[in-house]
This record gives C-alpha cells, structure tokens and sequence, in this order.
C-alpha cells in the first residue's frame, strides 16, 4: 500500500514538518518535549543553516536546521540517517559555531555564553552498556571524579530511534507520542486513535503526500530516492559484513578445532612415551607448547 504521509527522515520530509514558519509550532513543541522539565521554548526564530569560520578560508558548516530562542539560547537540529566514522566529532565541530559567534566584537566582553543544544534524531544507535538499551541520550560536560556537571550551557541530546520500540497501546507521554510519529508516519494510513492532539491534527494534516504541489513532489520524490538509495547501500554493506564474519568465524572455529584435535593427539603420545620432538612434528605444535600439555 503506497504511504498518504511523507517520510520526516528524508530531508524534504523533515525540514517540511519543523523547518518553516508555517509549521514553527510543531518545533516548538517537539524541542520542549525533548527540554523536559527545563524552562520551556515560548518563540523561536530560524536562523541561517550556512555557517562560517572567523576568515573566509576557514571550513563552514551546514546544519539541518539552526534556530534560536526568546532567550537568544541555540538549537541546532540535526536528522542523521547513517552511521559516521567521526559523527560524534562533526557534533563537537558543529556546536563551536553558536559558541563562537556570541563573541562580542568592539567592546568589553566578559564572555558570558548562551546556552547551546545540539540535538541529533538519528536512524541508528550508539551502543550500550549490557542488559541496557536506551533510546535517548543526553550528554555534557562533567566532573570524572564527581559526575557532577561541570558546564550545564552545552547539551548534545540524541534520539536513537531504532531502540524505540513501544507501539500505539503502550504510549504514555507526550514525548513518546512524538517518538512514536517520527518512527512510523510514513507506514501509517491514518491518524492513530492514542494521537488526537491538536498538533498531531496540524502535522497529520501538513505530512500528507496528496496535498504536495507538483514541484513539492518531485523535490520529495528525489528526497526518498536518496534516502532509499542509502538505506540499500546500508543494509547491503550490513549483510557483507554478517557474511564475512560468518565465513571468518567458520575459518576461526575449523582452526581451534584443529588445535583442540592436535593437543588430544600430543596428550596421547606424551603418555605412550614418544619423544616430545617426533611429537611436535607429527601434530604441528611447538615444543614449548607440548611441554606445557605435559605439565598440565
């Protein structure tokens, strides 16, 4: 069955439901959920994506989006489909750049900072610590020794959205509502019953595809085609993986097998009394390691 709403983690999808003034609401009330029992976001105000370094030469860097609150606090917000090699270190990068323009030029500064968010909705997840799995992760700088926070104006939040799996009868916040929308709205058909707010009524409304104009499609339809073609290289790159850890296992496993036969045999003739030498020629082990066989 084709989908009625668009996919929010394609980049069409996503800057359609939170990157325009008609729908700065959602935003709004998307970024307070994620604040939690933080003060909360009453206006905010969209800022250039584009971002540049001190000099002209200096690497720039291009956000998903960047906005800014009533208290001149910064959100960057950031849809990552992908895993990164150095995806924890572009995040760094990124939240230097509302840190260094609240640089005040031209007159005394006593370098007071606005606090800065960065917050990464991600299509994958870190990994955690056994017997645990968390779908949300909110990071800052601490004291090793005490754990006690040691700068609480930078936050990176991630959302791991894979690891979230409740379904609609299990829903119990507002959070999780909206947890749940970004997961699954490009599989729904409907709007579900649990989710009958009145900004879920606005985004339903805003996310379906038949209310796209031609030119809104084609962009969409090259969003998904981009988004599809690097879920394909994902998974394909995925299963390679699983089959050469497979094929290497199999190759470990044959090899310790053989190992494990070789020392039964060297056992063996220790005890018939054959000379260890003949030993390490006949099985492949070392006399150092017969030696220990016999020890043991």
């Amino acid at each position: 069955m084709a989908g009625k709403y668009i996919n929010p983690f394609t980049d069409f999808g996503f800057k359609r439901l939170f990157g325009s003034e008609i729908n700065k609401d959602l935003l709004i009330d998307f970024l307070n959920q994620i604040l939690g029992k933080r003060e909360q976001v009453k206006t905010l105000s969209y800022m250039n994506v584009e971002q540049f370094g001190p000099n002209f030469k200096d690497r720039k860097a291009v956000f998903d989006l960047y906005c800014e609150n009533e208290k001149g606090e910064k959100f960057i917000i950031e849809l990552q489909n992908v895993k990164q090699e150095f995806f924890k270190d572009r995040c760094i990068f990124y939240s230097s750049f509302p840190i260094q323009s609240q640089a005040q030029k031209g007159k005394k500064w006593n370098y007071e900072l606005k606090a800065v968010y960065l917050i990464g909705i991600l299509n994958f997840g870190f990994p955690d610590a056994p017997g645990v799995e968390r779908f949300t992760r909110e990071v800052k700088l601490i004291d090793t020794q005490t754990q006690e926070v040691f700068y609480d104006k930078l936050c990176y939040i991630f959302l791991e959205m894979p690891k979230f799996k409740k379904e609609e009868n299990e829903l119990e916040t507002h959070f999780e509502k909206w947890l749940y929308i970004l997961k699954n709205l490009h599989v729904l058909q409907e709007r579900p019953i649990k989710l009958q707010e009145r900004v879920f009524e606005r985004l339903f409304t805003q996310a379906e595809i038949s209310k796209l104009e031609p030119k809104e499609m084609r962009t969409y339809q090259e969003s998904l085609k981009i988004y599809r073609d690097n879920y394909s290289a994902l998974e394909y790159a995925e299963k390679e993986g699983l089959k050469k850890g497979r094929e290497e296992g199999r190759k470990e496993g044959k090899i310790e097998g053989e190992r494990n036969k070789a020392i039964q045999i060297a056992m063996q003739l220790k005890l018939d009394g054959m000379p260890i030498e003949r030993i390490a020629k006949i099985t492949g082990l070392s006399i150092e390691e017969i030696d220990k066989i016999a020890s043991n």
